[in-house]
């Protein structure tokens, strides 16, 4: 099934997307990878003991504020270096 929907973008991202002739592709492949990347985290979590409730994500939320451009720097080169097979360099 496919179904149409209506959203707004930043006009970089719109630019980018109406430049390319598969931009549904573009899309659907960046939002299935995030949801990928959600259900893969929440399994990692649960292997190790945490068990994910909608009222503890909901409480996570509400007490925890979101990461600040600069974290999800320092944590984006974090994940390169160990993809990179090397230890990430110290702060």
């Amino acid at each position: 099934m496919t179904r149409r929907i209506t959203v707004s973008l930043p006009d970089d991202v719109a630019e980018y997307l109406d430049s390319h002739p598969h931009a549904t592709d573009i899309v659907t492949n960046a939002v299935r990878a995030r949801m990928e990347r959600a259900a893969e985290t929440r399994k990692a979590l649960e292997a190790v003991g945490f068990r994910s409730t909608p009222e503890g994500r909901a409480w996570a939320r509400s007490v925890l504020r979101p990461l600040t451009e600069e974290q999800r720097a320092k944590a984006r080169r974090y994940a390169e270096a160990i993809q990179a097979g090397r230890l990430p360099e110290p702060e």
